[in-house]
């Protein structure tokens, strides 16, 4: 069991973390590398699977030196940028092309075919997912039909396919297995089943026999030797099924909004299979000692990456850090709305050919104006998000807020303002790799439930009450739904 520390490997989209935990939830120490970002062309967005591990290999190697050694880890938890796709040899254990991101949209035609021939109502009854390039099993495909040493590794029987999570725990201890809750997120796994589905394997074209073994999320699943004494993985979740446990929503009703690359809501649904008519998504949040809880979710898919867009190809801001200041320093956005459909549209709308839209400029237009309201859009896109929630039967109580954007005093106001609820935020606001920790030290015997952990591991936080008058909220509501209608 070492000294008790959990080490838990958080492989993001556009960075890759080690942080140190111990059972108390205090932070030890982190380390951090960014990935490259591959963009070949509109609408495709790729990474380096290799770089992906080397990257997350050489931060644990950092802080398990800070630790003093492997001998004081008693578990590792890996949480995960979800859907993303890993095509790897089994024999030679490297990868065999680019992983196809989350955000990737180049196999929107073959979802659009699949809705023509009246697939998606079954898909959608089996998965609670809709036809859409941003889940895992159309892209599986595609890199069978456009990459030659995937298809040949699959006609040689030394194809395997995975997630992140499962590629990191594969380079990790060399079983090929992947939890639940990302499983959940291929269009292969049903609510309802235990394992992957024929039907829908035959449906994608993905061989059953090249994915992996689908397990808990939390439990001794395999131990790594690389690092010197051996230490379980004993975690496995998606980074938003993460988030969620590293908020405390574990009744139902519990509400959390993750703003990070995209922007995700999950509402715990407990023991029922979720179901939506407001094209929200139905997901495993976890599974422990085989039992499934659910969750309800909404995902957008452009948050804070079109701040990273603003900064690295516009050059308005020079750090992510700046937008607050630059909020606050003009008193609204002088008519500009920002739309950042950049990779497509997420929840509720669905509209993968979406682009982005800047609209309201005019010569008294400034980066500020600008800044503001893409900040503006977060709050925006979350209150489209709540109005579907009602819709279906989950009006969020309140939202807890977390990821590298809710840091934002001014956007975390913002949103309380423009939805009317109140905003909780954790002091911590890594939940994501909180939530990881959590499940290893379940999994491990550090802690004896998640209800156990969470006691023990979250800490304090801060309330935003909303404060905008009705006016001012109609009046941004009526300039947002104009810009929607013209993108």
């Amino acid at each position: 069991m070492g000294d008790g520390l959990i080490l838990v490997l958080d492989a993001g989209t556009t960075s890759t973390r080690a942080m140190l935990f111990d059972p108390n939830g205090r932070v030890h120490a982190v380390a951090q590398r960014e990935l490259t970002q591959h963009y070949p062309k509109p609408g495709w967005v790729e990474h380096d699977a290799a770089e992906i591990w080397g990257r997350t290999q050489a931060c644990a190697t950092e802080v398990i030196g800070q630790a003093g050694g492997a001998g004081r880890i008693a578990a590792i938890g890996i949480t995960n940028q979800r859907e993303t796709v890993v095509a790897w040899d089994k024999t030679s254990g490297e990868p065999l092309s680019r992983a196809l991101v989350w955000q990737d949209r180049r196999t929107a035609p073959m979802c659009q075919r699949l809705q023509a021939e009246g697939h998606e109502d079954r898909v959608r009854e089996a998965t609670g997912l809709l036809l859409d390039p941003y889940f895992s099993a159309t892209k599986m495909r595609w890199l069978l039909d456009n990459e030659p040493a995937v298809a040949n590794a699959a006609a040689t029987g030394r194809l395997a396919f995975s997630t992140v999570e499962s590629w990191l725990l594969f380079k990790l201890t060399g079983a090929h297995l992947s939890d639940a809750g990302n499983a959940s997120r291929t269009l292969l796994l049903p609510l309802a089943g235990a394992s992957w589905d024929e039907g829908l394997c035959s449906l994608f074209g993905v061989p059953m026999a090249v994915l992996p073994e689908v397990i808990d999320s939390a439990g001794a699943f395999a131990t790594t030797a690389l690092f010197g004494p051996p230490i379980p993985i004993a975690g496995l979740a998606g980074d938003q099924q993460a988030a969620t446990i590293g908020q405390g929503c574990l009744s139902p009703g519990d509400t959390k909004a993750t703003y990070g690359t995209g922007a995700f809501v999950l509402v715990n649904e407990g023991a029922a299979i979720p179901r939506s008519n407001n094209r929200l998504l139905g997901t495993v949040l976890h599974q422990l000692g085989g039992k499934r809880h659910y969750a309800l979710e909404g995902s957008v898919f452009v948050a804070g990456s079109f701040i990273k867009w603003l900064r690295d190809s516009l050059g308005l801001i020079l750090s992510a850090a700046e937008t607050e200041a630059l909020a606050r320093s003009v008193p609204d956005s002088g008519g500009v709305v920002v739309v950042p459909a950049l990779s497509g549209m997420g929840a509720p709308h669905w509209r993968p050919e979406a682009r982005g839209l800047i609209t309201g400029l005019s010569f008294a237009t400034g980066k500020a104006h600008i800044v503001r309201a893409a900040l503006q859009a977060m709050a925006h896109q979350t209150y489209d998000l709540a109005a579907a929630f009602a819709a279906d039967g989950a009006r969020w109580r309140s939202l807890r807020i977390d990821g590298g954007m809710a840091a934002n005093d001014w956007m975390a106001q913002d949103i309380a303002d423009l939805t009317g609820l109140t905003v909780i935020r954790p002091d911590f606001v890594e939940t994501t790799a909180l939530g990881a920790a959590m499940l290893a030290a379940v999994g491990a015997g550090l802690h004896s439930s998640l209800e156990a952990a969470a006691e023990a591991m979250i800490g304090t936080e801060r309330h935003f009450e909303p404060a905008m008058g009705e006016e001012v909220r109609d009046a941004r509501l009526a300039a947002w739904n104009a810009a929607l209608a013209k993108v």
